[in-house]
């Protein structure tokens, strides 16, 4: 049954998140770029019982991870409205934050940060 419980809430989260950028472009994008699926993984993690090493491990992964997919928030917008079909700017978004993604690891390395 819990894990139906976490489905249901996080699908409504995300139902509520695309059916207000609908409305409001502004508002929705800011909705959606807070860290609900972190918060949720947290809850979920802290009603599950798992301690706070582990709560507190995930929360840091989870800063070094967004890093590389800043980018591909600048790249979309920027190749959509020159005109770039949307196939092909998925696909380079993906690439870019693959590539983003190996320059974090080795940055954070650098700070004792094993991403790989």
């Amino acid at each position: 049954m819990w894990p139906l419980v976490k489905v249901l809430t996080s699908a409504i989260v995300i139902t509520v998140v695309s059916e207000v950028v609908k409305r409001h472009d502004r508002l929705g994008a800011l909705i959606a770029s807070l860290p609900l699926v972190t918060l949720l993984a947290i809850a979920w993690m802290t009603i599950e019982g798992q301690g706070r090493d582990k709560v507190a491990t995930h929360a840091l992964y989870t800063f070094w991870y967004v890093l590389p997919t800043l980018p591909m928030f600048l790249w979309i917008p920027w190749s959509l409205k020159r005109g770039w079909s949307l196939g092909l700017v998925m696909v380079v978004a993906v690439l870019l934050t693959f590539a983003c993604f190996g320059l974090t690891a080795l940055v954070g390395r650098r700070f004792g940060v094993e991403l790989m």
